[in-house]
């Protein structure tokens, strides 16, 4: 084996995507089971998980997929539980869930706020406390990645719960990163630029679009698979030991733009 495989391998390691049924964290999953990682997917839809698992079964690893709804503790214990007794301790945990809207503020129902909120930032408080609470209690070395965004600060406009949201996870983030770091769980955040995906698309107007490329010095969308790289760094013990309580901005230069 290599320098280089040996310090970014991860064979061995058990990592659980939430969200993993989307084309972003489905591209994140897949580049840890490239890397050797046996991979559980939780989504709330069934068959994208599934479809997502088999990708990463293609790779030469387990997969397997597992329907929850992130939003409840309970159901995030049972699919940790069925997790542990098919691949074992999960040692690495993706947080990568997310619903995005373009409400305007005095629109906004409380109802869309609420779930937003749910969605975004409280499905993270929970499968941190539940995934985290196991890899502790079984004295493993941890790597815990929450997926952010641009939007976190400065807050992007037409995107005021989103925003608040993910604001919300660099601060989670943080906290977890010192709560933990005396017992082995490393907490760090990706905070993405804009990579096209479902939930953004609505909004993705050709005024809207032109705005961002004149804000990213790249002047080009993000791939899924350019994600990959700093997921494989963060969940390596070997490569990123040192390293908690960052926020990686993967963004083609956006949040280094002024005017």
């Amino acid at each position: 084996m290599s320098y280089v495989e040996n310090v970014f391998s991860l064979k061995g390691r058990v990592a659980a995507v939430v969200g993993g049924g989307g084309v972003l964290a489905g591209a994140m999953a897949q580049g840890l089971a490239k890397a050797g990682a046996d991979i559980a997917i939780l989504d709330l839809n069934p068959d994208n998980a599934e479809k997502m698992a088999k990708a990463c079964r293609d790779q030469g690893v387990k997969a397997m997929s597992i329907a929850v709804d992130a939003t409840s503790k309970s159901g995030l214990r049972e699919a940790e539980s069925k997790a542990r007794e098919e691949l074992g301790v999960v040692d690495i945990l993706i947080n990568a869930p997310g619903i995005n809207s373009s409400t305007p503020f005095f629109e906004i129902p409380e109802g869309e706020w609420d779930k937003i909120i749910q969605v975004n930032l409280k499905s993270i408080f929970l499968a941190s406390q539940v995934f985290a609470k196991k890899m502790i209690d079984n004295g493993k070395k941890g790597s815990i990645i929450n997926i952010s965004s641009a939007s976190s600060g400065p807050p992007l406009s037409k995107v005021f719960t989103y925003s608040i949201s993910k604001a919300g996870i660099n601060n989670m983030t943080q906290f977890l990163a010192r709560e933990f770091a005396t017992q082995g769980v490393r907490v760090n955040a990706i905070a993405p630029g804009f990579f096209p995906a479902e939930q953004n698309r609505k909004i993705l107007t050709e005024e809207r679009v032109a705005d961002i490329m004149r804000h990213t010095p790249m002047d080009r969308f993000g791939d899924a698979e350019e994600l990959v790289g700093t997921v494989i760094l963060l969940s390596s013990e070997k490569a990123s030991s040192f390293i908690t309580g960052a926020i990686f901005r993967v963004d083609g230069g956006f949040t280094a733009m002024t005017i």
